[in-house]
């Protein structure tokens, strides 16, 4: 009978130290979370470019031999096509989401293209643009590795117009310019690596209209002044390298 009662002792000692001992003992923990990389696009960055880009031009006289006309006559319109290369240069600061930048681009371009004048037949005027550049600033939002952004700023081209006659070969009155203007697009880009981006851009050069007298007189009078307008569209895949901070751990 004792025993049972020494047992019994026991057994109800063990139950009540049992909750306390519980209580001094570490609660168990899960292991921390990895952090998760995000890519910071603060930084100097550069890189190369190439696509393809038209320009449409539209070409009328204006003046003949100093003596102006009113209205203009149109020659017609044509679309100057073709590839170009080139490199950038730029800056951009995040802050959260939001990313901010400026740029300059350089491109080599070989836009062609030509049409049959409406009055001076068989006369046909050709464009060739063979070089434009870009000043621009950017507003853009990034999500994980993507960055979405918008530009504008101005824009510069190089063009040389002439006249020809088709199967003949004979080029006469030709003008080159250095036209001045502004432009606007909007591109994605996507960090494949920590210091590395590849992307798409479309911008569009608004260059407005600019007179001026063609040179050479081997097919018409001299002293005939045109007016052209011109706008070119340009799509582009980039490569940038950054020279920045290395990817930001955030939990």
């Amino acid at each position: 009978m004792k025993t049972w009662a020494v047992a019994a002792i026991s057994l109800f000692a063990c139950g009540a130290l049992a909750p306390a001992v519980a209580a001094d003992l570490p609660l168990y923990s899960k292991a921390p979370v990895a952090p998760v990389p995000a890519l910071e696009w603060t930084g100097v960055y550069g890189g190369i470019n190439g696509g393809g880009g038209l320009g449409h031009a539209c070409w009328s006289v204006v003046a003949v031999s100093g003596v102006a006309i009113n209205p203009a006559v149109g020659e017609g319109c044509h679309n100057a096509s073709g590839g170009t290369v080139g490199a950038q240069l730029g800056y951009r600061w995040q802050k959260a989401h939001w990313v901010l930048g400026v740029e300059g681009q350089g491109n080599w371009a070989d836009f062609k293209g030509n049409n049959v004048s409406l009055v001076l037949a068989p006369l046909n005027n050709r464009t060739r643009i063979d070089s434009f550049g870009l000043f621009t600033g950017q507003l853009g939002y990034t999500v994980n590795s993507v960055l979405f952004y918008g530009k504008a700023g101005a824009a510069v081209a190089h063009d040389k117009y002439d006249e020809f006659v088709p199967g003949v070969g004979v080029v006469s009155n030709t003008l080159s310019q250095t036209r001045w203007g502004y432009s606007a697009g909007f591109g994605v880009e996507y960090a494949f690596a920590e210091n590395w981006s590849v992307g798409g851009e479309y911008d569009h050069l608004f260059l407005g209209h600019h007179g001026g007298d063609l040179a050479g007189a081997a097919l018409v009078p001299p002293g005939r002044t045109e007016r052209i307008g011109q706008d070119i569209d340009i799509g582009l895949i980039r490569v940038n390298y950054r020279w920045g901070g290395p990817v930001v751990a955030k939990y």
